[in-house]
């Protein structure tokens, strides 16, 4: 869910870029990704990667521009009677093009096999794009592409070209998926046909009550929905105990916007083989515009279905344990493709494709009960608009395995596991989050909100702490357009974001950091390679200042991200690298702080958060006492500034202090041996303390033994500057 919500060179055959057989394959030199992902019946092929008298839009990753929502973030601009031509890349006899027409118009698509112009051609509209919602804060106007498929009424073999070509109308092509559409289905036997009930294939004639009739008539069998078309005004209930079966997507198709609304269901609900298409253009969140709205009940199952044109594929509330929905195609949903909101328990969701969803392709979100032994997997997730790819929101032993996403725009990461609420009563992330054998292809965004990017994967401590164990392996991350792993507090109230392994990450190109820690918290990192990062390593800057540190600790077997970015008080730019560190910059400002005790309300953050006013008290009573500030990275430290608040109610005193460093938090060594520093603030209540050249350190300590002001140690302000 968004953030805020009320509810190339070319060889003989092109270049072709396949999301098939579970991976993303380039039949051009490029780095083929890991087994993840769907398997997949077509073949996908990149208009820029095709013949085009046209133009090549993108690439670019602005919000609200058309190249950011296309695939690879690039697509081909046709004016009327330009043309794209592809290469077919495998037997097929059937296609889908996703593309964009300037809004308020609509038109075809001539279509060419082979240089001979088709009777029929493609049909193209703005009518399910240019989506607004105004509510959802950070959005824009987006949705910008939709999907149209044809049947060609002929075979083409690998090697074939395929034209496309604008009449009248600009049309901008993204993708085209090439298939060999399966013949229809039989009628089962002893099924019951909603033809039999009066539906009307033609499309003309409104079927609902046929198929009403249909399902109370199958109770314990089956719903034949036979080749045709098939117009429903209203939704269906009291759906169980029964199977919906077409003849294939591509032969059996439902007009509808609502299917499915139903509260509960006994279960035992099969829905299998054909295609759902609704009329939905706006996203109305009080409106149920969804294949299925609620339960379908246990043991249930959705699968071979061809979603589009809706709010939401399955938005799935009360009882459906056990449920599996798989080997489905979801697209231009103007929100989620599915969303387990709360309650699932054992559902696995498998081997579904998602494109152009208008929020979270896949969500769980743990409202009212918890989501508990519930999965992703092996999912294909293309362009999603307006948030993640997948998120978990809440929910216990959840599993996100196996699964490709790419290309994700504003308000999302490609993966984001969070504790994000929205609403009552949640229930945060509890037990193991298992997050296993991912692939993320351009994913992480800019967030118009925050002003500051979302990683490619993220974990959100947003409404609160991270306690459960979050287990990330073996992710393979590609072209993030800013960092790989990102661990926030979302809202920044500084939640902890912790409990978190990953193990076996490869990280290619990414336009910042590897790690971009902003909460308080920890992860371990280990077999984590990186090559080709924009800026540093490791973006390590809590926020709020002072609100604690957030720990990377090397497992080992970790390379190409050992470098910290040097200034918290600004955001790295892709490929911008490193600054210089200026020699006047307070390097512990806004750092992570951390103490052996405070009184009351005097935090260590309030010693480095640039307000001289505000002070750390450390334990009254009880020296020693130290001050950390970790500053991010090792630093050739000269010269400290330590203060007192200056009002002249804050006697003169002397507080007996040493200094120590470290380069790793654990082993300190003495870099200035203890001895008096006075306190007045008939000279501002400051202090320099020069120290001596030597080796960098990270982590600056001040060990204080005496004050003779107060029984305690105390800090207005620590300051570290390199000369």
């Amino acid at each position: 869910m968004s953030s805020t919500r009320s509810v190339r060179s070319m060889p003989a055959l092109g270049a072709v870029v396949a999301l098939a057989a579970g991976m993303l394959v380039a039949l051009t030199p490029a780095p083929a990704h890991a087994a993840a992902g769907a398997t997949l019946p077509f073949t996908s092929v990149e208009a820029e990667a095709a013949t085009t008298t046209g133009s090549t839009v993108g690439p670019d990753h602005t919000q609200g521009t058309l190249a950011s929502e296309a695939s690879g973030r690039r697509a081909v601009r046709l004016n009327s009677g330009q043309r794209v031509e592809f290469t077919v890349p495998r037997a097929a006899d059937a296609v889908n093009v996703a593309y964009n027409v300037p809004d308020g118009q609509s038109g075809s698509l001539d279509v060419y096999v082979n240089g001979a112009k088709l009777a029929k051609t493609l049909p193209v509209t703005s009518q399910y794009s240019y989506v607004d919602t105004g509510w959802i804060a950070g959005s824009r106007t987006h949705h910008f592409f939709a999907n149209s498929r044809l049947l060609l009424d002929r075979n083409v073999q690998a090697g074939d070209k395929v034209a496309f070509q604008a009449t009248g109308v600009q049309v901008t092509v993204d993708v085209a998926d090439f298939e060999q559409a399966a013949a229809p289905a039989t009628r089962p036997a002893g099924s019951v046909s909603v033809t039999d009930r009066g539906a009307d294939p033609s499309g003309r004639g409104d079927s609902t009550q046929a198929f009403r009739e249909a399902v109370s008539a199958a109770r314990g069998g089956v719903v034949w929905i036979p080749p045709g078309e098939y117009r429903l005004t209203s939704a269906l209930g009291g759906v169980q105990n029964v199977t919906l079966q077409g003849a294939g997507h591509w032969h059996s198709v439902v007009r509808s916007s609502r299917f499915i609304d139903q509260s509960s269901s006994a279960g035992n609900v099969h829905i299998k083989d054909f295609a759902v298409i609704g009329e939905v253009t706006e996203r109305v969140d009080s409106q149920p515009d969804n294949f299925v709205n609620g339960s379908l009940g246990p043991n249930s199952s959705v699968s071979g279905m061809w979603l589009q044109h809706l709010k939401v594929g399955l938005w799935l509330t009360g009882n459906n344990d056990n449920l599996v929905v798989e080997n489905n195609r979801i697209l231009d949903t103007t929100a989620d493709g599915l969303n387990l909101n709360g309650t699932a328990k054992g559902v696995r969701v498998r081997n579904n494709f998602l494109r152009n969803q208008g929020d979270d392709s896949l969500a769980m979100w743990s409202l009212n009960a918890p989501n508990t032994q519930s999965s992703f997997e092996n999912n294909t997730i293309s362009q999603p608009n307006l948030a993640n790819g997948i998120a978990i929101y809440g929910g216990t032993d959840i599993t996100v395995k196996d699964n490709l996403i790419a290309d994700t725009n504003a308000l999302g990461s490609g993966i984001a596991i969070s504790n994000q609420k929205f609403l009552d009563p949640f229930h945060p992330l509890a037990g193991t989050i298992t997050v296993s054998g991912n692939t993320l292809v351009r994913t992480g965004a800019m967030n118009p909100n925050w002003n500051h990017p979302m990683g490619a994967l993220r974990v959100d401590s947003y409404d609160s702490a991270i306690e459960a164990q979050v287990r990330i392996t073996g992710t393979t991350i590609t072209d993030s357009p800013y960092s790989a792993f990102e661990f926030v507090s979302g809202s920044g109230r500084g939640y902890a974001a912790r409990n978190i392994t990953v193990d076996g990450a490869t990280v290619t190109r990414t336009g910042t950091v590897v790690v971009q820690a902003e909460t308080q918290g920890a992860a371990t990192f280990r077999g984590v390679t990186a090559t080709g990062v924009g800026s540093a390593g490791v973006y390590n800057c809590p926020y709020p200042s002072g609100s604690g540190s957030f720990t990377v600790t090397d497992g080992g077997g970790n390379s190409g991200w050992n470098s910290t970015w040097s200034d918290c008080s600004t955001w790295p730019e892709p490929g911008q690298g490193n600054p210089d560190p200026d020699p006047d910059r307070n390097l512990a400002r806004g750092r992570p702080a951390t103490a052996t005790g405070s009184q009351d309300v005097y935090t260590p953050g309030r010693a480095v958060d640039g307000d001289a006013n505000s002070y750390w008290e450390s334990a009254n009573h009880a020296f020693p006492q130290d001050l950390t500030v970790d500053l991010g990275s090792s630093q050739a430290v000269r010269r400290l500034v330590l203060k007192l608040p200056p009002q002249a109610v804050w006697q003169a005193r002397t507080q007996t202090l040493s200094v120590q460093g470290s380069t790793d938090g654990s082993a300190y060594t003495t870099v200035l041996a203890a001895r008096d520093y006075r306190f007045d603030p008939a000279t501002g209540n400051t202090v320099t303390v020069n120290l001596p050249s030597g080796p960098g350190l990270r982590h600056l300590r001040l060990h204080v033994t005496g004050n003779t002001g107060w029984p305690a140690a105390q800090f207005s302000e620590v300051e570290a500057y390199l000369s």
